[in-house]
């Protein structure tokens, strides 16, 4: 049984430039770059780290087992401890922390990537959909998310005015983040699908990120700042968004609740929100205030690549505590439609730090 009292931290956040297109990189030259970065931070090397786990997706990269590939990146001798899965790294991330919480494995390497380039990712993520009632009708992701942008405008949470602040304030913030993709308010654009702009959209492109996570002691040995995982969640809405109260997000506070959110006030929230009307939801189902600062990484607004995007921000989150810049954050990841699936994570440094 996983030990609920083990301490475990994330020791090292690395993430590559993300781009529009990365045709001259195949996924393994784009992960390498960011593997190395992250293990050079710690010190360790592959041989050293004792469990590892990935998260991508089959449908971005074309084939089946594609993550098998990637695995190169990482190195083929000696073997090691390794897992995959099928969604955002925040819920390999996860996996990681219970393995580190049963005592098999006192360091993990958590890494994720994904490559929307190719395709067209609002036709791809059409698969995540009802097989038999929905997805037929291919209603694309930007479609459902204007859904749920209506729905708030109706119910008075929110305006079209109020949605172009958040697109501004997330883009402005990412002129300090040399990763973003976006940089920088962008004029509204184009409506894509009433209410929502270009502006409001998350852009796509392509990107990987990596963490090392590490138990008690090996933590404070490894970083000087561990940012300590105090809690942990994550949780589902009914598949068919018929059944959903599409302007709330019960499992995002449900998830929230459980990883001890509330206990304490934090001070900062990365919040995966790759469309401006997301945002308002989790504020709410979050309870953030404006004492709160959100997304000063420039969310996935500024980045978004998939698969990736929600481990990026426990990994933002975790390097602010590391910096200093903040002592208790709170990080949360998101897949599927309308915020369908949602992880909440509470990050705390050392007291007194």
């Amino acid at each position: 049984m996983p030990n609920a009292t083990r301490d475990i931290a994330i020791v090292a956040f690395a993430q590559s430039d993300h781009r529009r297109r990365t045709d001259d990189l195949s996924e393994v030259e784009m992960v390498m770059p960011v593997l190395h970065d992250v293990l050079a931070q710690t010190g360790l090397t592959a041989g050293e780290i004792g469990f590892t786990c990935s998260g991508s997706s089959d449908y971005l990269a074309g084939r089946a087992f594609s993550f098998t590939m990637t695995l190169d990146g990482v190195g083929a001798w000696p073997p090691i401890s390794e897992s995959h899965v099928e969604t955002d790294g925040a819920w390999a991330l996860y996996e990681a922390w219970v393995k580190l919480l049963t005592g098999e494995a006192d360091t993990a390497l958590v890494y994720s990537y994904g490559k929307s380039s190719p395709g067209s990712v609002r036709d791809v993520l059409t698969r995540q959909l009802d097989p038999y009632y929905v997805a037929p009708l291919w209603p694309d992701s930007v479609a459902l998310a204007a859904l749920q942008a209506q729905a708030l405008i109706d119910t008075g949470d929110t305006d079209e005015q109020a949605l172009a602040a958040i697109a501004t304030r997330s883009r402005t913030a990412a002129q300090a983040n040399p990763h973003a993709q976006l940089r920088g308010p962008r004029p509204a654009g184009d409506r894509q699908a009433g209410p929502l702009r270009t502006a409001d959209c998350p852009p796509i492109g392509d990107g990987a990120a990596a963490v090392v996570l590490a138990a008690g002691d090996t933590a404070r040995r490894l970083c000087a700042r561990p940012a300590w995982i105090r809690g942990i969640d994550h949780r589902i809405e009914a598949h068919s968004l018929g059944v959903r109260d599409l302007t709330d997000s019960p499992s995002t506070r449900l998830a929230a609740e459980r990883a001890g959110a509330f206990d304490r006030p934090v001070d900062t929230a990365e919040l995966h929100a790759p469309f401006t009307s997301q945002e308002v939801v989790l504020r709410k189902a979050l309870r953030l205030d404006g004492s709160v600062t959100v997304n000063p990484s420039g969310g996935a607004l500024a980045a978004n690549p998939m698969m990736a995007a929600g481990l990026i921000r426990i990994g933002e989150a975790a390097a602010r505590i590391q910096r200093g810049e903040s002592h208790r954050a709170l990080a949360h990841a998101t897949s599927g439609p309308c915020l369908q699936q949602n992880l909440v994570a509470v990050l705390e440094g050392d007291p007194g730090e």
